[in-house]
């Protein structure tokens, strides 16, 4: 499981960030990458990254403001070309289905995969044998979400040494076995692969929150994440224009990175105010100060996430 931002600016382009966008990359878990907003230019980024716009195969909009959702109609419309036949769902609140197929119609645009929409509410949106996604409200001024993205705990490894001291040899059956299922040898013996499996691996849990002020549905939203992505638009000492705007500042996501008692926080959506490298530095130390484990994101910054043991 890895993470890669592709825009990390508020509001507008930037020199050095372009607007919103993240994608989760699920290459070894399940084959596949998710989109976290599609802000304008995505595709761009996308051309300095190695990602493969037909992998992904879930959009998720935090909530439908244009540096969150422009780049979205031209991301679908190449993903014809560069080779994208299978099925893309989109998930975001109530609009979103009518502002790509608008899109689509009025530029002539045909896909050659389809597009299905899911409106985004709060609860679980999206669940699996691997996955579970949980969107609640935010507070930004109009219907904006955050994601909770849970891996579900995956089984042990097998404990091969105990295989071999049964003379049992490499094979289908170490498959079966691995998967849980019982086996029945040639003498008759049965064996139950539950017994030969090691602990459970933990599943890791990833929070994405979309513009937002401070609100308590965040807490709920990060409790005991692995990781924590929360916007940054202004600095600390702006709690009132950050109020103002529906957004939040740099103490504000790190308290509730500790309120939630998250592993690492990830500060993104900053304002273009912010150039310097004085700037950046003084944002991520202000975070720091209440949360330690914080990092300030740039464009193309990618974080790995490692399966957990026991």
């Amino acid at each position: 499981m890895k993470l890669m931002f592709l825009g990390t600016g508020a509001g507008m382009p930037a020199k050095a960030r372009n607007v919103t966008s993240i994608a989760l990359q699920l290459l070894e878990e399940r084959q596949s990458i998710w989109l976290f907003d599609c802000g304008e230019a995505t595709q761009h980024q996308i051309l300095h990254t190695s990602i493969k716009p037909r992998k992904i195969e879930k959009i998720f909009l935090t909530h439908l403001h244009g540096d969150h959702i422009y780049g979205l109609p031209g991301f679908i419309s190449s993903r014809s070309f560069q080779g994208g036949t299978d099925l893309v769902t989109i998930y975001g609140p109530k609009g979103v289905e009518e502002f790509v197929r608008t899109s689509l119609s009025i530029s002539q645009s045909h896909l050659s995969y389809p597009l299905q929409f899911v409106e985004t509410t709060e609860g679980t949106i999206f669940e699996d044998e691997q996955f579970k996604v949980v969107a609640k409200k935010l507070d930004h001024g109009i219907a904006t979400f955050g994601y909770r993205i849970i891996e579900k705990d995956l089984p042990g490894a097998l404990q091969v040494d105990k295989l071999k001291e049964l003379a049992i040899k490499p094979g289908p059956i170490y498959q079966k076995l691995k998967n849980g299922e019982k086996v029945k040898l040639e003498n008759g013996t049965v064996l139950d692969g539950r017994d030969f499996l090691g602990p459970s691996q933990k599943g890791r849990i990833v929070t994405i929150l979309g513009d937002t002020r401070y609100t308590e549905n965040s807490i709920e939203l990060s409790i005991d994440a692995d990781l924590l992505i929360h916007e940054a638009t202004f600095a600390d000492g702006d709690e009132k224009l950050a109020f103002e705007y529906f957004h939040s500042t740099t103490t504000q996501a790190a308290k509730i990175a500790r309120l939630a008692n998250v592993k690492r926080l990830i500060l993104t959506h900053i304002s273009s105010r912010y150039q310097t490298d004085v700037d950046l530095d003084n944002l991520e130390k202000e975070a720091q100060a209440f949360f330690p484990a914080t990092t300030l994101a740039q464009d193309f910054m990618e974080v790995e996430l490692p399966k957990k043991r026991g």
